[in-house]
Protein backbone atom coordinates (compact mmCIF):
# COMPACT_ATOMS: atom_id res chain seq x y z
CA UNK A 1 0.00 0.00 0.00
CA UNK A 2 2.88 2.30 0.83
CA UNK A 3 4.66 1.95 -2.57
CA UNK A 4 1.33 2.52 -4.73
CA UNK A 5 1.17 5.52 -2.21
CA UNK A 6 4.34 6.74 -3.14
CA UNK A 7 4.08 6.08 -6.61
CA UNK A 8 0.67 8.12 -6.39
CA UNK A 9 2.36 11.00 -4.89
CA UNK A 10 5.12 11.19 -7.57
CA UNK A 11 2.88 12.36 -10.24
CA UNK A 12 1.82 15.29 -8.41
CA UNK A 13 5.64 15.54 -6.49
CA UNK A 14 6.05 19.46 -7.98
CA UNK A 15 2.87 20.64 -6.67
CA UNK A 16 3.65 18.63 -3.05
CA UNK A 17 6.96 20.57 -3.05
CA UNK A 18 5.60 24.13 -4.48
CA UNK A 19 2.89 24.03 -1.26
CA UNK A 20 4.87 22.02 1.50
CA UNK A 21 8.66 22.36 1.07
CA UNK A 22 9.74 25.17 2.72
CA UNK A 23 13.16 24.83 1.44
CA UNK A 24 12.22 25.70 -1.88
CA UNK A 25 12.71 29.57 -3.06
CA UNK A 26 9.64 30.82 -4.60
CA UNK A 27 11.55 31.12 -7.79
CA UNK A 28 11.38 27.58 -8.18
CA UNK A 29 7.93 26.96 -6.53
CA UNK A 30 5.74 28.68 -8.94
CA UNK A 31 7.27 26.93 -11.94
CA UNK A 32 6.83 23.79 -10.60
CA UNK A 33 3.13 24.62 -10.20
CA UNK A 34 3.83 25.74 -13.92
CA UNK A 35 5.51 22.27 -15.28
CA UNK A 36 2.69 20.60 -13.11
CA UNK A 37 0.00 20.10 -16.09
CA UNK A 38 2.96 19.18 -18.53
CA UNK A 39 4.40 16.11 -15.92
CA UNK A 40 0.67 14.97 -15.72
CA UNK A 41 0.92 14.77 -19.37
CA UNK A 42 3.89 13.23 -20.11
CA UNK A 43 3.18 11.18 -16.98
CA UNK A 44 0.15 9.45 -18.81
CA UNK A 45 1.58 8.94 -22.26
CA UNK A 46 4.36 6.85 -20.64
CA UNK A 47 2.77 5.14 -17.95
CA UNK A 48 -0.99 4.93 -19.48
CA UNK A 49 0.01 2.56 -22.37
CA UNK A 50 1.86 -0.01 -20.18
CA UNK A 51 -1.00 0.41 -16.84
CA UNK A 52 -2.98 -2.80 -17.85
CA UNK A 53 0.62 -4.88 -19.22
CA UNK A 54 2.01 -7.95 -17.65
CA UNK A 55 5.28 -6.80 -20.08
CA UNK A 56 7.20 -5.57 -16.74
CA UNK A 57 7.64 -5.83 -12.98
CA UNK A 58 7.92 -3.59 -10.51
CA UNK A 59 10.19 -4.16 -7.67
CA UNK A 60 11.89 -1.68 -4.95
CA UNK A 61 15.93 -1.58 -5.25
CA UNK A 62 17.31 -1.00 -1.40
CA UNK A 63 19.44 2.09 -1.22
CA UNK A 64 22.73 3.31 1.23
CA UNK A 65 19.83 5.61 2.69
CA UNK A 66 16.01 4.42 4.33
CA UNK A 67 14.67 4.49 0.82
CA UNK A 68 13.78 2.61 -1.83
CA UNK A 69 14.32 3.14 -5.66
CA UNK A 70 11.41 2.16 -7.68
CA UNK A 71 12.52 -0.06 -11.04
CA UNK A 72 10.59 -2.49 -13.56
CA UNK A 73 12.07 -5.60 -15.21
CA UNK A 74 11.40 -6.57 -19.00
CA UNK A 75 11.77 -10.86 -19.14
CA UNK A 76 12.91 -11.63 -22.32
CA UNK A 77 10.82 -13.57 -24.86
CA UNK A 78 10.74 -17.07 -23.89
CA UNK A 79 13.82 -19.25 -25.88
CA UNK A 80 15.03 -22.82 -25.80
CA UNK A 81 18.65 -22.17 -24.12
CA UNK A 82 18.88 -22.49 -20.63
CA UNK A 83 21.85 -20.09 -19.99
CA UNK A 84 22.47 -16.74 -18.23
CA UNK A 85 20.77 -14.11 -20.19
CA UNK A 86 22.48 -10.82 -20.96
CA UNK A 87 22.16 -7.62 -18.26
CA UNK A 88 20.99 -4.22 -19.31
CA UNK A 89 20.23 -1.31 -17.25
CA UNK A 90 18.42 1.89 -18.14
CA UNK A 91 18.20 5.31 -16.26
CA UNK A 92 15.61 7.95 -17.82
CA UNK A 93 16.31 11.67 -18.52
CA UNK A 94 14.53 14.84 -17.87
CA UNK A 95 16.63 16.75 -16.26
CA UNK A 96 16.45 14.94 -12.82
CA UNK A 97 13.05 16.29 -12.05
CA UNK A 98 10.08 14.20 -11.32
CA UNK A 99 10.13 11.29 -13.68
CA UNK A 100 9.11 7.32 -14.24
CA UNK A 101 11.22 4.27 -15.06
CA UNK A 102 8.22 4.06 -17.75
CA UNK A 103 9.46 7.04 -19.52
CA UNK A 104 11.89 4.55 -21.22
CA UNK A 105 9.75 1.54 -21.61
CA UNK A 106 9.67 1.37 -25.13
CA UNK A 107 13.38 1.54 -25.71
CA UNK A 108 13.87 -1.68 -23.11
CA UNK A 109 11.27 -3.48 -24.48
CA UNK A 110 12.69 -3.40 -27.65
CA UNK A 111 16.29 -4.13 -25.85
CA UNK A 112 15.00 -6.88 -24.24
CA UNK A 113 13.28 -7.96 -27.12
CA UNK A 114 15.63 -7.88 -29.91
CA UNK A 115 19.28 -8.32 -27.17
CA UNK A 116 17.39 -11.05 -25.41
CA UNK A 117 18.58 -9.15 -22.34
CA UNK A 118 16.76 -8.99 -19.14
CA UNK A 119 16.21 -4.89 -18.79
CA UNK A 120 16.21 -3.11 -15.61
CA UNK A 121 14.79 0.53 -16.00
CA UNK A 122 15.23 2.85 -12.37
CA UNK A 123 14.20 6.04 -10.98
CA UNK A 124 16.09 7.86 -8.97
CA UNK A 125 15.57 11.20 -6.21
CA UNK A 126 14.73 13.81 -7.94
CA UNK A 127 14.94 17.69 -7.76
CA UNK A 128 14.43 20.47 -7.06
CA UNK A 129 13.76 18.21 -3.50
CA UNK A 130 17.15 16.83 -3.73
CA UNK A 131 19.70 18.10 -5.06
CA UNK A 132 23.63 16.61 -5.96
CA UNK A 133 25.28 13.44 -5.41
CA UNK A 134 21.74 12.03 -4.37
CA UNK A 135 20.60 10.82 -8.10
CA UNK A 136 23.91 9.69 -8.41
CA UNK A 137 23.95 7.84 -5.48
CA UNK A 138 21.15 6.42 -5.98
CA UNK A 139 22.40 5.22 -9.36
CA UNK A 140 25.51 3.83 -8.14
CA UNK A 141 23.27 1.41 -5.44
CA UNK A 142 21.30 0.57 -8.30
CA UNK A 143 23.99 -1.05 -10.49
CA UNK A 144 25.71 -2.16 -7.18
CA UNK A 145 22.24 -3.81 -6.09
CA UNK A 146 21.49 -4.98 -9.56
CA UNK A 147 24.92 -6.67 -10.57
CA UNK A 148 24.72 -8.52 -7.21
CA UNK A 149 20.91 -9.83 -7.71
CA UNK A 150 21.37 -10.75 -11.68
CA UNK A 151 22.08 -14.14 -11.41
CA UNK A 152 19.48 -15.32 -8.67
CA UNK A 153 16.78 -13.26 -9.18
CA UNK A 154 16.89 -13.19 -13.21
CA UNK A 155 19.43 -15.93 -14.59
CA UNK A 156 21.32 -12.89 -16.12
CA UNK A 157 24.94 -12.54 -16.32
CA UNK A 158 26.03 -9.49 -14.47
CA UNK A 159 29.70 -9.68 -16.40
CA UNK A 160 27.80 -8.68 -19.47
CA UNK A 161 26.06 -5.49 -18.25
CA UNK A 162 25.67 -2.95 -20.65
CA UNK A 163 23.95 0.53 -19.45
CA UNK A 164 21.92 3.19 -21.71
CA UNK A 165 20.25 6.80 -20.72
CA UNK A 166 18.76 9.81 -21.99
CA UNK A 167 19.66 13.11 -21.15
CA UNK A 168 19.84 13.16 -17.37
CA UNK A 169 20.03 9.42 -17.39
CA UNK A 170 23.26 9.11 -19.94
CA UNK A 171 24.87 11.11 -16.86
CA UNK A 172 23.76 8.72 -14.63
CA UNK A 173 24.45 5.88 -16.49
CA UNK A 174 28.19 6.60 -16.59
CA UNK A 175 28.36 5.80 -13.04
CA UNK A 176 28.27 2.25 -13.93
CA UNK A 177 31.77 2.98 -15.16
CA UNK A 178 34.47 0.09 -15.93
CA UNK A 179 32.09 -2.77 -14.95
CA UNK A 180 29.89 -1.83 -18.17
CA UNK A 181 30.71 -3.77 -21.41
CA UNK A 182 28.90 -0.98 -23.38
CA UNK A 183 26.90 2.52 -22.84
CA UNK A 184 24.83 4.26 -24.88
CA UNK A 185 23.71 7.72 -24.41
CA UNK A 186 20.76 9.75 -25.93
CA UNK A 187 21.07 13.34 -26.55
CA UNK A 188 23.59 12.86 -23.28
CA UNK A 189 24.20 15.63 -20.50
CA UNK A 190 27.41 14.58 -19.81
CA UNK A 191 29.43 18.11 -18.85
CA UNK A 192 27.14 20.02 -15.91
CA UNK A 193 30.09 22.64 -15.84
CA UNK A 194 27.56 25.48 -17.04
CA UNK A 195 24.02 26.07 -16.61
CA UNK A 196 21.83 24.97 -19.33
CA UNK A 197 20.92 28.80 -20.69
CA UNK A 198 25.22 29.62 -21.23
CA UNK A 199 25.47 26.31 -23.17
CA UNK A 200 26.89 26.67 -26.47
CA UNK A 201 23.78 26.67 -29.45
CA UNK A 202 24.07 24.92 -32.98
CA UNK A 203 23.59 26.10 -35.82
CA UNK A 204 19.34 26.31 -36.27
CA UNK A 205 18.93 26.17 -32.64
CA UNK A 206 15.55 28.61 -32.03
CA UNK A 207 15.47 31.72 -30.83
CA UNK A 208 12.87 31.62 -28.76
CA UNK A 209 11.78 28.86 -26.45
CA UNK A 210 8.57 28.91 -24.46
CA UNK A 211 9.97 26.88 -21.88
CA UNK A 212 12.95 29.47 -20.75
CA UNK A 213 11.17 30.26 -17.75
CA UNK A 214 11.73 26.62 -17.14
CA UNK A 215 15.68 27.11 -17.23
CA UNK A 216 15.99 27.79 -13.03
CA UNK A 217 14.40 24.45 -12.41
CA UNK A 218 16.57 22.16 -15.10
CA UNK A 219 19.83 23.42 -13.47
CA UNK A 220 18.70 22.76 -9.78
CA UNK A 221 20.11 19.55 -9.68
CA UNK A 222 24.17 21.15 -9.85
CA UNK A 223 23.38 24.56 -9.79
CA UNK A 224 23.42 24.61 -6.33
CA UNK A 225 26.77 22.48 -5.92
CA UNK A 226 28.35 24.13 -9.46
CA UNK A 227 31.02 25.84 -7.78
CA UNK A 228 32.60 23.20 -5.68
CA UNK A 229 32.36 20.53 -8.33
CA UNK A 230 34.06 21.57 -10.91
CA UNK A 231 36.36 19.18 -11.16
CA UNK A 232 33.84 16.15 -10.32
CA UNK A 233 33.99 13.22 -13.16
CA UNK A 234 30.84 11.87 -10.95
CA UNK A 235 29.14 14.98 -11.83
CA UNK A 236 30.83 15.89 -15.14
CA UNK A 237 31.15 12.83 -17.06
CA UNK A 238 32.99 14.33 -19.78
CA UNK A 239 36.24 14.73 -16.83
CA UNK A 240 36.65 11.34 -16.96
CA UNK A 241 39.72 9.14 -17.61
CA UNK A 242 39.71 6.64 -20.03
CA UNK A 243 40.85 3.89 -17.52
CA UNK A 244 36.95 5.01 -15.41
CA UNK A 245 34.86 4.64 -18.84
CA UNK A 246 32.78 1.99 -19.84
CA UNK A 247 34.97 -0.10 -22.57
CA UNK A 248 32.48 0.56 -25.09
CA UNK A 249 30.66 4.07 -25.88
CA UNK A 250 27.83 5.61 -28.22
CA UNK A 251 26.22 8.76 -28.08
CA UNK A 252 23.58 8.69 -30.17
CA UNK A 253 23.29 13.40 -30.61
CA UNK A 254 21.00 15.62 -31.68
CA UNK A 255 22.21 17.97 -34.23
CA UNK A 256 19.34 20.89 -32.43
CA UNK A 257 20.75 20.67 -28.90
CA UNK A 258 22.75 22.32 -26.52
CA UNK A 259 24.11 19.25 -25.44
CA UNK A 260 25.43 18.53 -28.69
CA UNK A 261 29.09 19.81 -28.69
CA UNK A 262 29.83 18.69 -25.05
CA UNK A 263 29.41 15.01 -26.26
CA UNK A 264 30.88 15.38 -29.53
CA UNK A 265 34.00 16.99 -27.63
CA UNK A 266 33.98 13.88 -25.25
CA UNK A 267 34.06 11.31 -28.02
CA UNK A 268 36.75 13.13 -29.72
CA UNK A 269 39.03 13.58 -27.06
CA UNK A 270 38.61 9.84 -25.86
CA UNK A 271 39.36 8.82 -29.36
CA UNK A 272 42.02 10.79 -29.76
CA UNK A 273 43.38 8.91 -26.56
CA UNK A 274 42.77 5.61 -27.62
CA UNK A 275 44.80 6.58 -30.78
CA UNK A 276 47.71 7.89 -28.68
CA UNK A 277 47.67 3.96 -26.57
CA UNK A 278 47.16 2.91 -29.72
CA UNK A 279 44.21 0.51 -28.48
CA UNK A 280 42.02 -0.74 -31.25
CA UNK A 281 39.98 -2.91 -28.59
CA UNK A 282 37.33 -0.57 -27.47
CA UNK A 283 34.91 1.70 -29.50
CA UNK A 284 33.82 5.54 -28.66
CA UNK A 285 31.27 6.75 -31.36
CA UNK A 286 29.20 9.24 -32.29
CA UNK A 287 26.34 9.35 -34.48
CA UNK A 288 24.60 13.05 -34.88
CA UNK A 289 21.33 13.27 -36.65
CA UNK A 290 21.06 16.85 -38.08
CA UNK A 291 17.45 17.50 -37.57
CA UNK A 292 16.81 15.93 -34.06
CA UNK A 293 16.42 18.08 -30.98
CA UNK A 294 17.05 17.35 -27.54
CA UNK A 295 14.93 14.42 -26.54
CA UNK A 296 13.84 13.68 -29.63
CA UNK A 297 14.37 10.15 -29.34
CA UNK A 298 11.85 10.16 -26.36
CA UNK A 299 9.15 11.14 -28.50
CA UNK A 300 7.95 7.56 -29.55
CA UNK A 301 4.44 7.90 -30.12
CA UNK A 302 2.92 5.02 -32.04
CA UNK A 303 -0.47 3.07 -32.34
CA UNK A 304 0.92 -0.26 -30.93
CA UNK A 305 0.59 2.15 -27.60
CA UNK A 306 -2.55 4.03 -28.88
CA UNK A 307 -5.45 3.49 -30.89
CA UNK A 308 -5.04 4.28 -34.32
CA UNK A 309 -6.86 7.54 -34.51
CA UNK A 310 -5.27 9.27 -31.54
CA UNK A 311 -1.81 8.55 -32.60
CA UNK A 312 -2.34 9.45 -36.17
CA UNK A 313 -3.76 12.94 -34.08
CA UNK A 314 -0.73 13.38 -31.72
CA UNK A 315 2.03 12.14 -33.77
CA UNK A 316 2.17 14.21 -36.44
CA UNK A 317 4.59 16.51 -35.42
CA UNK A 318 7.00 14.19 -35.24
CA UNK A 319 6.36 11.44 -37.47
CA UNK A 320 8.80 12.87 -39.65
CA UNK A 321 11.97 11.79 -37.25
CA UNK A 322 10.53 8.52 -37.57
CA UNK A 323 12.72 6.93 -39.40
CA UNK A 324 15.55 8.78 -37.91
CA UNK A 325 14.44 7.63 -34.63
CA UNK A 326 14.70 3.93 -35.83
CA UNK A 327 18.04 4.46 -36.98
CA UNK A 328 18.71 5.68 -33.55
CA UNK A 329 17.36 2.42 -31.92
CA UNK A 330 18.56 0.56 -34.52
CA UNK A 331 22.60 1.95 -34.16
CA UNK A 332 22.10 2.10 -30.27
CA UNK A 333 20.95 -2.19 -30.19
CA UNK A 334 23.81 -3.47 -32.70
CA UNK A 335 26.30 -1.13 -30.57
CA UNK A 336 24.44 -2.65 -26.90
CA UNK A 337 24.66 -6.92 -28.94
CA UNK A 338 28.40 -6.37 -29.61
CA UNK A 339 29.45 -6.95 -26.01
CA UNK A 340 26.78 -9.46 -25.36
CA UNK A 341 27.77 -11.53 -28.58
CA UNK A 342 31.21 -11.78 -27.32
CA UNK A 343 30.27 -12.73 -23.99
CA UNK A 344 27.98 -15.53 -25.19
CA UNK A 345 30.80 -16.93 -27.25
CA UNK A 346 32.93 -16.85 -24.33
CA UNK A 347 30.40 -18.47 -21.92
CA UNK A 348 30.33 -21.87 -24.45
CA UNK A 349 34.09 -21.69 -24.76
CA UNK A 350 34.37 -22.10 -21.24
CA UNK A 351 31.47 -24.47 -20.78
CA UNK A 352 32.70 -26.99 -23.97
Amino acid sequence: MLRHLRFAKLWFANTFDALFNPRLPWTLRWRLLALQPITLLLFGLKYLPYAFSKRYTVIEIPTRGRHTVRAIVFQPPSRSDTGPRPLHLDFHGGAFLPGLAEFDAYWCEQVSNRTGAVVVSAQYRYTPANIYPCAHEDAEDVVSWVLEHAKSAWNADPDSLTVSGISAGANLMMVAGTRAKAAVGFCAAIDLRLPPQEKPKPPGFPTKDPLAFLMPLFDAYAGPVRKQCMADDRLNPVLKKLDDLPANVLLVVAGIDIVAHEQLTFIEHVRDELQERQDDNRRFEAVVFDQGFHGWIDCELSSRHMGRKHANCISVPVKAFEADRRKAHDAAIDFIMSPHQVSCILSSHQVS
